[in-house]
């Protein structure tokens, strides 16, 4: 939970969670998405109050393998690829949270939205069926808000609403919602 002691590092074996963090007030604001052979509470075991800033929820089932703090300092102290491999990870998440920040303090919800239907297209997830609610935890915002650009992307023709799935039909259109 967020604020919790963390004593261990946390490697997925297998399924994804979720990396959140829930406002005083209840919203939700996903960080992240991690999967198979990506690692989560690392940075707490390098800091000298070693909390935890958010909250890990799975996705789907999850097979975890737990590292103490002194075992991984070991692991880093012993072996040099292990400790490049981290270093590796922790450039990766700032450069993903750099982005987030960006995305938050510098874009729209409309880009926001646009930006991620792009995405999902490229990861060939488009039509993956995500609720409004998990769409505006992802994206810093509300449901309602969701569902509003959703209806103005679909009235602009850039999208289709199918059965709860997202077609898009106009991705040059999206490309210049999401880059504005």
């Amino acid at each position: 939970m967020q604020r919790d002691p963390i004593h261990s590092a946390c490697f997925l074996v297998e399924g994804h969670v979720d990396v959140v963090l829930t406002s005083p007030d209840g919203r939700d604001q996903v960080l992240e998405r991690l999967g198979t052979g990506q690692v989560f509470n690392v940075p707490a075991l390098f800091q000298a109050a070693g909390t935890s800033h958010a909250t890990v929820q799975a996705v789907d089932q999850v097979l975890v393998y737990a590292m103490r703090k002194a075992d991984l300092h070991r692991l880093v102290r012993e072996h040099p690829a292990f400790a490049l491999a981290l270093l590796q990870d922790f450039a990766d998440r700032i450069d993903h949270l750099s982005s987030l920040v960006e995305d938050l303090s510098l874009r729209t919800v409309r880009g926001r939205l646009a930006r991620l239907l792009l995405q999902q297209a490229d990861a060939g997830q488009v039509g993956q069926r995500l609720t409004q609610s998990e769409i505006a935890a992802r994206l810093g915002t509300v449901r309602e808000m969701i569902g509003r650009t959703l209806g103005a992307f679909a009235d602009a023709g850039l999208i289709r609403i199918d059965r709860q799935r997202i077609v898009l039909l106009d991705r040059e259109g999206l490309e210049s919602e999401a880059y504005l």
